[in-house]
């Protein structure tokens, strides 16, 4: 079969399982569109989970980050499943105990304020939103590149497929349809991975491939990785670094309690029946997430490794790598290049006009490049193509690939759908029903939630068509955007029983605008142009070297000093409140806690 008939084969019987897994679990009641009853297995809802959480930015960014960021893109392993265990251990049980579903819920009864909702509502919707565009790209990319079909119309695909399964399903429905597309994407990310590991180093398995020989060599991947990207003008794959140690610290922190922040992660634990299962389904997450996480280290670095033996065939043959003449004949160069180039993430201009390609680091200034009658890297890489290409690259079977077609679309729709069913439930429970018309009926609150899910998908695949001015690195901002706002004053929420109202919404506020100014500055939105906006605040990554991207960090700080400040002279929580946040920290008993409800 070729490999177009296939991945149409595989691409669509998934997109018909999705669809028959909604249709035989669409909710009938708010409590199966929220929470899906609130009564899924613990190793069910572990799955669902790691699904959730698992975007196309761990199946299809993270290993192409680390591919070309080495040492130093470890800090999305360590900020991403660090944040999952903050979240598992410091947040779910005391919520899941707490009984409020959603986050501004909880803020509603903890702040005693729909005020406090509210702000938290807005923070929620501008993290999900800025998450939500990197999903929709990762599936126009997928598609553009799979189906043959354009950006656009992947985006459309991507939106209707969505809409078929969380519009009528609700949690209950995308619960069960995330259990499926973990089993899909799981297996699209570690077959290719076992296959790779074994055709390099004859170890069949990728965590202990990457530190194994290479077949017929006696050296390990690493050290001939480090030798040929070291060569070729690159830092050691080893020992690289992404800016500075105090970036990278800085980055990693903004991730991980961005990760623990997340609301349609926080979510997931109350569609369990008791505080047991909720800790028993965040075990099993984590197991499931650790099985891609471990993995994608070895798929970066096998990844990046036949990447430059297609480029500069001289590393298998052993000819000097930077020489006259050296590089592949871009006539020759093999198909998978020619289809990806299609797409415009993978791009090559003959600067020496010499018919061959040179892949190289130009920006180190050796003068051995100029000596070899280089005059500049003539190839363009999209370090999303990486995982997507790696199969092609190996000259895997046509059913790997079209399998790994089918994982990244996996990965995008269920973090999708958990992401819009957060913003459903924010603005049909927590702002209407809650705040704005409190006598709603059951059947309104369920067509509400509806109704504003499908415009959350309008809204994402608009975003997706014409992704914002800072539309590079969105996953990331969205982390810093959760970092900055929600996690503080979950955080005091639950262990500062003397934090009032007041200091929790000057906090977000503060974190959110703090955080939103230093990322529109470094990227020249709104009403000022990039240069001139950047003037404000004395240049690019003024603050001490820290990227956009991990400002988060910097903003919980912010937030978690102004509540503390503006709690020491504002009047303390009343005594319920106070008695509640006490008991919600109580080990025994699984009983759902009461507030004082917003006012």
């Amino acid at each position: 079969m070729s490999l177009q008939f296939l991945t149409y084969l595989v691409v669509g019987a998934t997109f018909a399982l999705y669809i028959g897994i909604a249709v035989w679990a669409r909710a009938g009641s708010t409590g199966e569109f929220y929470v899906a009853g609130g009564g899924v297995h613990p190793v069910v809802n572990g799955m669902a989970t790691a699904a959730d959480w698992m975007s196309a930015a761990s199946f299809i960014s993270m290993a192409g980050l680390i591919a070309y960021m080495g040492y130093g893109g470890g800090l999305f392993l360590m900020g991403w499943t660090g944040g999952y265990v903050l979240m598992a251990t410091v947040l779910a049980p005391y919520l899941r105990k707490f009984g409020r579903f959603t986050v501004p819920a909880f803020f509603a009864d903890r702040y005693y304020s729909k005020a406090a909702a509210a702000t938290a509502v807005i923070c929620l919707l501008v993290a999900s939103i800025t998450y939500i565009i990197g999903q929709m790209t990762g599936v126009g990319v997928t598609f553009a590149r799979f189906l043959g079909v354009t950006n656009e119309m992947g985006i459309y695909l991507g939106m209707g497929i969505v809409f078929c399964y969380a519009v009528f399903g609700g949690m209950k429905g995308i619960t069960y349809t995330q259990v499926a597309q973990y089993c899909v994407l799981i297996s699209a990310y570690t077959i290719p991975a076992i296959f790779i590991s074994f055709q390099l180093t004859g170890v069949p398995i990728p965590q202990l491939g990457l530190g194994a020989s290479l077949v017929g060599e006696d050296i390990t991947l690493l050290a001939k990785l480090n030798q040929v990207v070291t060569e070729l003008g690159f830092g050691e794959y080893t020992t690289a670094l992404p800016g500075s140690k105090l970036n990278m610290f800085v980055y990693t922190f903004s991730l991980m309690i961005g990760t623990a922040g997340l609301p349609h992660v926080i979510i997931r634990f109350f569609t369990v029946p008791t505080v047991k299962d909720a800790r028993l389904s965040a075990g099993w997450a984590l197991v499931f997430i650790g099985i891609l996480y471990t993995t994608a280290p070895a798929v970066a670095a096998m990844a990046r490794y036949n990447l430059h033996a297609t480029v500069s065939p001289e590393i298998l043959s052993g000819a000097p790598l930077v020489a006259e003449g050296a590089g592949l004949l871009h006539a020759d160069r093999p198909d998978w290049m020619k289809r990806w180039e299609v797409t415009g993430l993978l791009s090559w201009e003959d600067k020496n006009n010499d018919g061959r390609i040179q892949y190289y680091n130009d920006n180190s200034k050796d003068p051995k490049f100029a000596a070899a009658g280089w005059q500049g890297n003539e190839l363009t890489v999209n370090r999303d193509i990486i995982v997507l290409a790696n199969p092609e690259i190996a000259l895997l079977p046509n059913w790997v690939i079209a399998l790994v077609a089918a994982g990244g679309v996996a990965a995008a729709l269920s973090t999708a759908a958990g992401l819009l069913l957060a913003i459903s439930s924010a603005i049909s429970h927590d702002l209407l029903k809650k705040i704005f018309v409190p006598d709603m009926s059951e059947k309104n609150e369920l067509l509400a939630g509806k109704l504003s899910m499908a415009a959350a998908i309008v809204l994402a695949g608009y975003l997706g068509l014409n992704p914002p001015g800072f539309a590079a690195g969105t996953v990331a901002l969205a982390f810093g955007i959760a970092a900055c706002s929600i996690f503080p004053a979950l955080m005091m929420g639950i262990f500062n029983k003397n934090m009032c109202k007041y200091g929790a919404i000057s906090g977000m506020a503060v974190g959110l605008f703090i955080t939103l100014f230093y990322v529109f500055a470094h990227k020249g939105i709104f009403f000022f142009k990039g240069t001139e906006y950047l003037g404000l605040i004395g240049g690019a990554n003024s603050f001490f070297g820290i990227t956009p991207e991990a400002f988060g960090g910097i903003g919980a700080c912010l937030n978690f000093l102004t509540a503390y400040v503006v709690s020491k002279f504002t009047p303390p929580p009343p005594d319920h409140i106070q008695a509640m946040v006490e008991n919600v920290r109580t080990p025994r008993g699984s009983s759902a806690v009461t507030g004082g409800g917003g006012h």
